[in-house]
C-alpha cells in the first residue's frame, strides 16, 4: 500500500478551502509535512496554498460590470508544462482560457490551453469527454446545452489544486479528475452502472475557431495516435490575425479495450469560412449534429473529426485515458507518453505533479500573513510559473519557424512570449527565482528569427507565430536586463544583431515619434526598447551605436506638447492630435488599452527627465499621489492608477525616484491589498502569462524593478514578516536572500530603518548583484512614515 495516497491532497473550493494532514516524497524518502501542534494548527506547504481559481473567469455570461478578469484556467497541468488538462466550459469571444466560473455546464476535458490572455485566445486541442446513453457528435453551446454532449455541473463538486482537478458531471453522473505531467495529460472517469458508456475525443476542437484538418489510426485494442493541424483560416489567436499554425500530435490510450469504437466525421463543404463567428453558428453546428459515424472504422483523416469508445461499466467503475501530446510528431507523442507514464496508477501521477510544483514553488518560502495572503502568494507564483512553456518533445527535438523538426542544444525551446507584458514583473522576477528560463526565452525568441529568416525578434510569440500583438520591442528590455546580471548563454552577436534589426524595423526611427494610432504609446515605449538597445551596445563595445540609440531614447519628449502640459498625440505630418474634452484622461487617445494620464509615466530609462518636463519634483509628487487617491477602491478598470493594465505596474515605485519612499510603500502596500483577493475575481486584470501574479510576488516581497535593464530593484513594504528566496547556484554566489520586516502588521507598513547583512543601509534600492550575492535585508516597520 501507497501509504501517500492514503491522504488525499487538500483541494480547493471557492466555498470552501479544506486543509488536511498528508504525507509527501521528497528526495525518496516519506517525509511527514502536516503535524499537529498543541494548538492543533496545521502546518502546509506551498503547493497547499495554491487555488487555481483565482482569476479564472472570464466574464462572459455576467451582467455588465467594471470588472477586467483574470482569464486563468484551473485546469491540472506542471511548472512550464506543454499539457494542460483543464475543463472547458465555452469557446472563443474574449474567453481564451475556455474556462469560466460562473459557467454551469461542461463540453469536455481539453489537453492543451493558454491562460489569462484574450484576443480570442488558442488551443483547447484534443477534447476528451465522458458520456452515456445516447451519443451525439456535437459538444454543443453554451446557450442550446441540449444540443450535444455538454453536461450541467454542480459548483459544489468541483475542485481544484495545483496539478489536479475535478468535477462531477450531472448529466452522465460521472466524476472527472484530471492530472498533468510536462508532455501528457491523465483522465480518470468514474462512471455510473451503464450499457453504453463511453469515451468521446473531439478532434476538431480548437479555442477561438477549429482545427481545419485532422487525422486519427486505431493501433491496438488501447489505443489511438493522430494529430490536429490548426491554421489561421480556422481562426484560433486573434481570430486568424495572430497567424496560429500548428500541428499538435497526440497519441492515446484508453484502459478499456476498444471493442465498440469508431470516427464520426462532418462534412464540411470546401469554400466555408471556418473562423470563429462561422464555427458557432446554426449552419455549421447542423452540419456537426448530422456527422457521420463510422463504426469500426480504423484510421481516417477528415475536416471534422472525432473518435469514440463504448463499453458497458458496472457502478463507480473507472476508466481511464492518457496521452501523450507533441508538437513535433506522433512519434515523439508515443516517447513523451512511454517516458512519464508508464501505467494506469492517476493517483502516482497526481502526487509526482504535486511534487513539481511543491519545489518550484518552494523557492520563495514566506512567514507572516494571514492564510488568505499566502493563498494569494502562492497562487500568484504559480501563475508565474505556467509560461513560456516548453514545447520540445522529451528528447529535445521541437518544430522550429521554419516548419522543420530542430534538436534544442544547451536550452529548452519556449513559447508563448507577451512581451508587452511580462517584461515589466515577471521577467525581472524569473531572473532572480529561474535564470535559466530567461536564457531559454531569449535562446527560443533568437532561434525562432534565425528559423523563419525575419532576423527580428517577436514581440508576442505564439508557437511560432509572429503575431504582432500589441506594440513596443520588448524582447530587449528581457535581454538588456539578462546580459546587465550576468544571464548570457546565449549567441550574444547574433542577439545584439537582431535587436538592432528590431529597432530599424519597429521604432520611431529618425523622425522621433510615431504617429498614431497610438502614437504616445509607440513612442514612449520604443524610446525606452532603444535605451536598452543603447545599454547593450555599450555592452558589445559599440560606442557608436550606444551614443545613437541613447539619443533616441529621449524620443519621449517629442510628443510632449507644452501648451496643455502634457504627452499628446501627433499625426503622420507631426501636427498635434485635436485635444479631447476628457483631456489626458481619455482612453485610447494616442494610447493602447490606456489614458494618456497613465501612459505618461512610462519614461522609466530617463526619470529626471521625465521629471524636468512635468514641472519639478514638488508638482509629480502631487500628481502621482492624486492618481492614486482618485483610483476606486476596489481598482477595477479606471482613468486613474488602473493595476487592470500593465502600462501603470511600476508607477507605485516612481516615488522612490523622487526620494518619497514613504509613498512608494503606502501604495504599493494598499495594491497588495486592494488588487488582489483568494475570490474567482481576485484579479483587477488578465493575468497576461504572468505578468499580473508577478507584480504582486515581487511587491508583496518588498522588491520591484522600475526599469528592466537596470539591474536596480526599489525597496518598498512587504506583506510578510519573511521573505526568502532560494537562489540557483549555477547563477548566483549566494543561496539565499532574505528580507525581514520587523514589527510588520497591516498598520506598519512604513520602513524607519533598513540593514543588509547586519550593516545599517541608507537607500530605498537595492542592486541584483546584492540579492543573488545572498544575505539579509532587515527592515523596521512602523506606522509612521519617514516623511512625516
Amino acid at each position: 500500500m501507497n501509504i501517500i495516497n492514503k491522504y488525499p491532497a487538500k483541494l480547493f473550493t471557492i466555498r470552501n478551502i479544506r486543509s488536511t494532514l498528508y504525507l509527501t516524497r521528497v528526495c525518496g524518502l516519506a517525509v511527514l509535512i502536516g503535524c499537529t501542534l498543541a494548538n492543533k494548527a496545521i502546518a502546509q506547504s506551498p503547493v497547499d496554498y495554491v487555488n487555481p481559481f483565482i482569476g479564472a473567469s472570464t466574464q462572459d455570461g455576467m451582467e455588465e460590470k467594471p470588472l477586467f478578469p483574470g482569464k486563468t484556467s484551473p485546469g491540472a497541468t506542471t511548472p512550464y508544462g506543454l499539457v494542460q488538462v483543464s475543463p472547458n466550459t465555452i469557446d472563443g469571444g474574449d474567453n481564451a482560457p475556455g474556462y469560466s466560473y460562473q459557467h454551469t455546464s461542461i463540453e469536455g476535458f481539453s489537453f492543451a490551453n493558454m491562460s489569462g490572455v484574450g484576443w480570442y485566445g488558442d488551443l483547447g486541442n484534443f477534447l476528451v469527454m465522458p458520456t452515456t446513453g445516447i451519443m451525439r457528435t456535437l459538444g454543443g453551446r453554451i446557450d442550446h446545452p441540449d444540443e450535444g454532449w455538454r453536461s450541467s455541473y454542480s459548483k459544489t463538486s468541483e475542485q481544484a489544486s495545483a496539478g489536479y482537478y475535478s468535477v462531477m458531471l450531472d448529466k452522465y453522473h460521472v466524476k472527472a479528475e484530471a492530472t498533468a505531467t510536462p508532455h501528457c495529460g491523465m483522465l480518470r472517469f468514474t462512471f455510473p452502472a451503464n450499457d453504453s458508456s463511453r469515451i468521446q475525443i473531439d478532434l476538431a476542437r480548437r479555442i477561438g475557431g477549429t482545427s481545419v484538418m485532422q487525422y486519427v489510426k486505431v493501433v491496438d485494442d488501447h489505443t489511438i495516435e493522430g494529430w490536429m493541424k490548426c491554421t489561421p483560416e480556422g481562426g484560433g489567436w486573434g481570430n486568424g490575425r495572430g497567424k496560429g499554425n500548428y500541428t499538435m500530435y497526440f497519441y492515446a490510450q484508453i484502459s478499456k479495450p476498444l471493442k465498440n469504437f469508431g470516427i464520426w466525421s462532418a462534412d464540411i463543404p470546401d469554400g466555408w469560412t471556418r473562423k470563429w463567428d462561422e464555427v458557432i453558428s446554426d449552419l455549421y453546428i447542423e452540419q456537426v449534429k448530422n456527422a457521420t459515424i463510422y463504426k469500426g472504422l480504423k484510421e481516417k483523416e477528415g475536416k471534422h473529426l472525432g473518435f469514440y469508445s463504448e463499453f458497458a461499466t458496472k457502478a463507480s467503475e473507472r476508466v481511464l485515458l492518457r496521452s501523450g501530446i507533441s508538437l513535433v510528431s506522433m512519434h515523439g507523442a508515443k516517447e513523451n507518453l512511454d517516458a512519464e507514464i508508464r501505467d494506469w496508477d492517476f493517483d502516482k501521477v497526481h502526487q509526482q505533479a504535486r511534487n513539481l510544483w511543491n519545489r518550484q514553488l518552494s523557492k520563495i518560502e514566506i512567514s507572516g500573513g494571514t492564510k488568505d495572503e499566502k493563498t494569494v502568494f502562492y497562487t500568484a507564483l504559480y501563475h508565474t510559473l505556467l509560461d513560456p512553456h516548453s514545447v520540445e518533445d522529451v528528447d529535445g527535438n521541437y518544430t522550429g519557424g521554419d516548419n522543420q523538426i530542430h534538436l534544442a542544444k544547451g536550452f529548452t525551446k519556449r513559447s508563448i512570449f507577451s512581451g508587452w507584458d511580462v517584461f515589466r514583473s515577471q521577467m525581472p522576477l524569473q531572473t532572480i527565482i529561474n535564470p535559466a528560463l530567461v536564457n531559454d526565452l531569449i535562446n527560443s525568441l533568437v532561434t525562432l528569427a534565425d528559423e523563419t529568416g525575419n532576423d527580428y525578434l517577436e514581440r508576442w510569440e505564439f508557437l511560432n507565430a509572429y503575431s504582432s500583438c500589441m506594440l513596443g520591442n520588448p524582447a530587449l528590455p528581457v535581454i538588456a536586463d539578462a546580459y546587465a546580471k550576468g544571464i548570457r548563454s546565449y549567441d550574444i552577436n547574433k542577439t545584439y544583431q537582431y535587436a538592432v534589426n528590431s529597432c530599424e524595423k519597429f521604432g520611431n526611427g529618425e523622425r522621433g515619434y510615431s504617429p498614431e494610432p497610438h502614437s504616445i504609446s509607440a513612442t514612449m515605449e520604443y524610446a525606452y526598447d532603444e535605451w536598452c538597445l543603447s545599454k547593450l551596445s555599450g555592452y558589445n563595445c559599440n560606442k557608436e551605436n550606444e551614443a545613437k540609440y541613447l539619443a533616441r531614447s529621449e524620443d519621449y519628449k517629442n510628443v510632449w506638447d507644452p501648451c496643455v502640459g502634457w504627452f499628446r498625440p501627433r499625426m503622420q505630418d507631426g501636427s498635434w492630435a485635436p485635444w479631447p474634452t476628457a483631456g489626458r484622461l481619455q482612453m485610447e487617445y494616442g494610447t493602447i488599452e490606456s489614458n494618456p494620464y497613465q501612459q505618461g509615466w512610462f519614461v522609466p530609462q530617463d526619470i529626471p527627465g521625465m521629471v524636468k518636463l512635468m514641472g519639478g519634483r514638488a508638482k509629480v509628487i502631487a500628481d502621482l499621489n492624486d492618481l492614486f487617491e482618485k483610483t476606486p477602491d476596489n481598482m477595477v478598470w479606471n482613468n486613474y492608477y488602473n493595476h487592470s493594465n500593465k502600462p501603470v505596474h511600476h508607477i507605485a515605485f516612481l516615488f522612490n525616484r523622487l526620494s518619497a519612499p514613504w509613498f512608494t510603500q503606502k501604495w504599493s502596500r494598499q495594491i497588495c491589498t486592494r488588487a488582489y483577493h483568494n475570490t474567482v475575481f481576485g484579479l483587477v486584470g488578465n493575468e497576461d502569462v504572468g505578468q499580473m501574479s508577478a507584480w504582486y510576488v515581487l511587491a508583496a516581497s518588498g522588491i520591484h524593478p522600475v526599469c528592466p535593464g537596470d539591474t536596480r530593484y526599489e525597496i518598498t513594504s512587504p506583506v510578510f514578516s519573511m521573505i526568502s528566496y532560494r537562489l540557483d547556484p549555477d547563477y548566483a554566489k549566494g543561496k539565499t536572500f532574505r528580507i525581514i520586516a520587523r514589527n510588520n502588521t497591516d498598520q506598519n507598513v512604513y520602513i524607519q530603518s533598513a540593514k543588509l547583512n547586519g550593516k545599517p543601509y541608507a537607500h530605498c534600492y537595492i542592486d541584483y548583484k546584492d540579492i543573488t550575492n545572498g544575505g539579509t535585508l532587515e527592515l523596521a516597520a512602523s506606522p509612521m512614515s519617514s516623511g512625516e
